[in-house]
Order: C-alpha cells, then sequence, then structure tokens
C-alpha cells in the first residue's frame, strides 16, 4: 500500500480481502468460515465460525512469549500507591479472579456488573469475564444508585463486582451504601456482590449471604488454572451503557472477534504502539476509551497500559508528563478538556520532564478546538492526534493513520475516515454533502469489526435509533453534524441536539465556541441555545477566563463581553453573536470530562438542570446560576 487513500478504499472494496489479513493480527482457535455475513442488513457478523478469546489475546499469548515484560502499571496518587504486574503476574491475577467467578457461580454468557475505582482489580474483572466468556457490564464509579439500577435491571447480572470506596481529590468516595441502594431498586439484584475492600470506608456495611471479600477468596486460589473458553467471533464480550434521548440507557452490545481484530489493527495502524513500548490513557473503564484503550487495545498489541488514579493536578500539574518520564511511555491518549485544564497551569510543568519517549498524543471524546490544538502541539513538540468515535464505534471513525501514510495534521480537525469506515457526510434529505458543506456524518453499512453489533436485549432499538434517519439507501447516522473540506480533512461541528437555530439560520455550537475562544484572555467556554420568542434560540456563552482579575468588576466584565462579542461577529458575522457572555470560574463537567451542555441550557431556560450524577463539581452550577441571575 502506497498512500493511505488507497489502504482505505481497498478496507471498502475489498472488505474480506482486507479484513481478513487483519485477522492475522489475532491468535484464533479455530479460523473463521465466513470473513464477513451481512445476510441480514443492518445486522453484521464478523469473522462467522471463527473462535477466540479476547483475554488470551491480550494476556495469554504474550505471557508465554514475553512473562517477564511490563503488562499492567497500577499508578494511584490518591493512595500514593505504585505497582507494576508483569503479563505471567497478570495472567496469574486474571485466573484467580476468573476461579472465584467460577466458585460463586457464573458461566459463559452470564452478565457481571463491574462497579470499581480506577484500580488494577478492575482490570482483573474485566479479563476474567473475557476468559470464561461472562459478558461484563462497567458501570462508571461515580454513578448514583439509581442510575446504577436501571443498568441493573437491564443487563441483570448474576455477580457485582465493586469496591468499599473510590478515591478523588484526596477523600475517600464511599461505593458501597450505593452497591447496597442500588440492590434495593433493583428488580434483578445480583444474587452475590464481590467486594474488594481498600481500608478506605472502615466498618462499611455487609449484606449477611450476599456480600463475599475478594481477599478470602483470592486467598483459597493463588495456585488456580483456568483455562480460556473460546467464543465463537459473534458472541457478546461487553455491554457498555450510553444515554439515549429517551433517557432510558442503551446497552451497547460488543461481540469478541470482530473487536479483538479492531483493536489489534488500531493499535498498528493508528496508534503505532508496538510489543515492550507502553500506553498511558487517562481515561476510566466507566467509558469507552477505557475499554479499548486503557485494558483491551494495549494488552492485545503487546504492550504495557497505565491504569491511574488520580486528576491531572494532584500533587501537581506535572504529575502525568511524571509518569511518561517513568515508564518511557511512548502513546498517550487523553481528551481535549484536559488540554484545556493543562492550559491554565504554569507551562513549565511540561518541559521539566524527560518526554523524549513520547511519539503522539492523542485527543479524543469532544471537538478539538484549533488554539488548544495548536498550543498542546507547540508545548510538546510532537504530533497531537484528533480522532473522532463513539461508544457505539469502540474504536476511531476519523482520525490520521500514522501507521499507514504520515499525513499532515490540521489544527482542530480528526482528518480522514478510518480504515474500514465507508463515512460521508449527508444532508437531511439523505443525498451527499459537497466539500465545505454542513451535514450529518453517517456510515455506510456494514459497519467494520469492532463497532457495536446490537443494543443488548434490544434489536429494534438498534434499527429504530442508528438506521431510520436515512432510509435510501439505509445508512448509520452518527447524529453529529460534520463538515469536510476540498483536501478531505473533517471536522465534528457538534451533535445534532448542539446546533442551535437563530431566525432559520444553523449555527453549530462548535464553531461560536471556536470563535469565543481567538480572545486571548479566556481559556475555556461552553455555548448553549437558549429559547428565544423572538428567533426561535440566542446562543448564550459561558467563558472561564485565564486570569479572573480581568473581569473582578461589573465595568470589567461589561467591557471583555463586548470584546468577545466583535470576535465573534468578526468570525461567523453578527448572526452568531451570542446574546450574554457571561464569565465564571469553571464549567460544569462529567468526571471523564465531557461538558454538561444540556445542564448548561436547562438552567438558562430556567428548567431543571436534569440527571448530574456524573458531576465532578457541583459548585460550577451554582456559579452559572449566580452569573444568570447578575
Amino acid at each position: 500500500m502506497t498512500t493511505y487513500m488507497d489502504f482505505h478504499r481497498r478496507s471498502i472494496e475489498d472488505r474480506d480481502g482486507f479484513w481478513g489479513e487483519q485477522a492475522q493480527l489475532v491468535d484464533w482457535h479455530k479460523p473463521a468460515d465466513q470473513v464477513c455475513d451481512f445476510s441480514n442488513p443492518p445486522f453484521v457478523k464478523w469473522f462467522k465460525g471463527g473462535e477466540t478469546n479476547l483475554c488470551y489475546n491480550a494476556v495469554d499469548r504474550h505471557a508465554a512469549k514475553r512473562p517477564n515484560d511490563r503488562a499492567l502499571v497500577y499508578i494511584s496518587t490518591e493512595t500514593n500507591e505504585e505497582k507494576v504486574y508483569s503479563f505471567s503476574e497478570l495472567q496469574r491475577e486474571v485466573e484467580r479472579m476468573a476461579a472465584i467467578y467460577l466458585e460463586l457461580g457464573v458461566k459463559r454468557g452470564d452478565r457481571v456488573l463491574i462497579y470499581m475505582p480506577m484500580i488494577a482489580e478492575a482490570a482483573f474483572a474485566m479479563l476474567a469475564c473475557a476468559r470464561i466468556g461472562a459478558i461484563h457490564s462497567v458501570v462508571f464509579g461515580g454513578f448514583a444508585a439509581g442510575s446504577l439500577a436501571t443498568r441493573i435491571d437491564d443487563a441483570k447480572p448474576v455477580l457485582m463486582v465493586s469496591s468499599d470506596a473510590g478515591m478523588r481529590n484526596g477523600k475517600p468516595v464511599p461505593y458501597k451504601h450505593l452497591v447496597d441502594e442500588a440492590c434495593k431498586l433493583a428488580e434483578f439484584p445480583p444474587a452475590k456482590v464481590l467486594i474488594i475492600d481498600r481500608g478506605l470506608d472502615k466498618g462499611f456495611p455487609k449484606v449477611e449471604g450476599r456480600d463475599v471479600d475478594y481477599a478470602a477468596l483470592r486467598a483459597k486460589h493463588m495456585d488456580a488454572q483456568v483455562p480460556v473458553t473460546w467464543l465463537e467471533s459473534s458472541e457478546p464480550s461487553y455491554i457498555l451503557y450510553t444515554s439515549g434521548t429517551t433517557g432510558k440507557p442503551k446497552g451497547v452490545q460488543r461481540d469478541t472477534g470482530g473487536y479483538t481484530v479492531a483493536l489489534a489493527a488500531s493499535m498498528k495502524h493508528i496508534f503505532t504502539g508496538g510489543e515492550g513500548e507502553t500506553m498511558f490513557s487517562t481515561s476510566d473503564i466507566g467509558w469507552v476509551v477505557g475499554h479499548s484503550y486503557i485494558v483491551y487495545g494495549p494488552l492485545v498489541g503487546g504492550m504495557a497500559t497505565i491504569m491511574y488514579e488520580g486528576t491531572p493536578l494532584r500533587p501537581d500539574a506535572g504529575i502525568w508528563w511524571q509518569i511518561v518520564e517513568k515508564y518511557k511511555v511512548s502513546v498517550m491518549f487523553s481528551a481535549p478538556t484536559a488540554v484545556r485544564v493543562l492550559k491554565k497551569q504554569d507551562p513549565a510543568f511540561l518541559k521539566k520532564y524527560d518526554l523524549s519517549s513520547l511519539k503522539h498524543l492523542f485527543l479524543a471524546g469532544e471537538p478539538l478546538d484549533e488554539t488548544s490544538h495548536q498550543w498542546i502541539m507547540e508545548e510538546l513538540g510532537i504530533p497531537v492526534i484528533d480522532n473522532y468515535w463513539q461508544t457505539e464505534t469502540g474504536w476511531p471513525m476519523l482520525a490520521v493513520c500514522r501507521g499507514v501514510e504520515d499525513s499532515p495534521i490540521k489544527l482542530g480537525s480528526p482528518a480522514f475516515p478510518v480504515y474500514g469506515y465507508d463515512l460521508r457526510i449527508y444532508r437531511e434529505d439523505g443525498t451527499e454533502c459537497g466539500a465545505n458543506e454542513k451535514g450529518i456524518v453517517g456510515i455506510v453499512p456494514p459497519l467494520p469489526p469492532g463497532c457495536l453489533s446490537t443494543v443488548w436485549g434490544q434489536d429494534e432499538r438498534f434499527v429504530s435509533t442508528y438506521f431510520t434517519l436515512f432510509t435510501d439507501p439505509v445508512v448509520y447516522s452518527s447524529s453529529d453534524w460534520g463538515i469536510k473540506d476540498e483536501k478531505g480533512y473533517h471536522t465534528i461541528l457538534g451533535r445534532m441536539d448542539d446546533v442551535i437555530n437563530v431566525a432559520g439560520h444553523r449555527l453549530g455550537t462548535r464553531e461560536i465556541e471556536e470563535a469565543v475562544q481567538t480572545h486571548p484572555a479566556i481559556a475555556e467556554v461552553a455555548v448553549v441555545g437558549v429559547h428565544d420568542e423572538l428567533k426561535g434560540q440566542m446562543p448564550m456563552a459561558f467563558a472561564v477566563v485565564k486570569d479572573a482579575s480581568v473581569v473582578d468588576t461589573a465595568e470589567k466584565r461589561a467591557a471583555l463581553e463586548k470584546e468577545v462579542m466583535k470576535k465573534v461577529d468578526a468570525s461567523l458575522g453578527a448572526i452568531a453573536r451570542p446574546a450574554r457572555v457571561l464569565f465564571i470560574n469553571g464549567l460544569p463537567k462529567t468526571r471523564s470530562g465531557k461538558m454538561l451542555r444540556r445542564s448548561i441550557q436547562a438552567l438558562a431556560e430556567g428548567r431543571d438542570a436534569g440527571d448530574l450524577t456524573t458531576i465532578d463539581d457541583p459548585s460550577t452550577l451554582d456559579q452559572i446560576k449566580q452569573a444568570l441571575a447578575g
């Protein structure tokens, strides 16, 4: 393959040939009879008839070849713990966990709900499920009892794995009372709850006959050897819930073979990480990045992976870079929000450590603004690669694939469709957009390996959610707005529900945010559409300044608001000018860094802010209320 365009074209035009080759990156117990079975669209089965195991590919095959190589590095700046597991040690721990599961009655196809902080045992818990053919459902450790209960009732797990507590900013965050409350609320609570007691919540209540202690059971199974269960490629590996427009979360169901192949190929072609190298993803296992690029992807690729419990600023803003230096991290994956947080810190922290091992920084999770992209790339002096994907796809849809061709990076753009994705931009009538024309990002099916195979227990919801916006022909709708330039570089403009309709003009909140951020005083901004009697909606901007003294009087605030509006006028025209620019100290986000735009919008419209179980700092909402009240 000479160019990336040729590589991508072949992945679309010769699917079987292309993916048959990628499948060789994975160990199979039995090879597939058919690469792609698309006989029941929009459902697709990849590597039909093939048998493999995700845990075997992530752990056993490397433990056999390189037993003493580093596999998992657990770092907690909250409890000041650090522990390195080799591939053989990781295999032993996973087999012990698997033996505990078997003792507790977990069988192939059973669901295990994992509600855990970012500790090594969480990775053991996931890998042990994959080992014995159980289906894990990881629920983010910050969810409240009600959210946890709805996920319990949807997945109907036989076992829950949890901990006494997590840690955040030096304070214990107890989990056990939430587990107990969720089990009371749920209609189908698990028969057993396996507790990893970290000693953070002394004297937490135990439920007789249901709660079991991990340390005691582990001691019983120190020498356990649990063979892998070979699964047919299409058997589910896990369920991961993503928010739905209906309020009832959707269980994204992932297969086994297609996902393993997609991850192995992505480590080679996108992330360019190899055996013996180290990857550091600053996400959480409660989100898809944690599944794909903390636990499974790096290990499948033979890399060591870092599991980090802590924030980017504790003990100081240099902690991530200290980890990069110490463990010679070559591939790092983070979010644009984190970059904007670091942009507000002393840049000396970026110069303090030896970062020569770092080949690239990848960013995903939300649109990346050009200003932040340029800043972090200049500060680090390495390629910073924006990539775009969804919980549903499991791995990137848009990215520069440096393992294939060293394509130039365009600031603020996740670049080109990734191989396997026949990705196009559509008008709302289903016709294709031209260059520089805003539309909806869609994928012509079949979806490539690694994407969701269905919605757990709801095939009809899979079809109605993703395949009914465009029906002639049928196309997967991402529900995201995007635009493509004449060179094929894509930019994501936000969710379809993040588009503001001002007097019939469609404005992406992303575009207005970009314009606001061109003002040198602004560190971060969220723009939402607020109901307006005359124009339908008007944009309202909530901005965080780099230096609080520039807005410490009413006069200064009014002056800066005018300046920001001029920037928007100059960039997008007066039609896009926000009705107000309000200044606050922080924006409401989830613990994984997602902006709570709908909550901001609700407050601006005088409505209830909605479900805030995942909010990182509740005081940010009070600041918004105060700013709105003037």
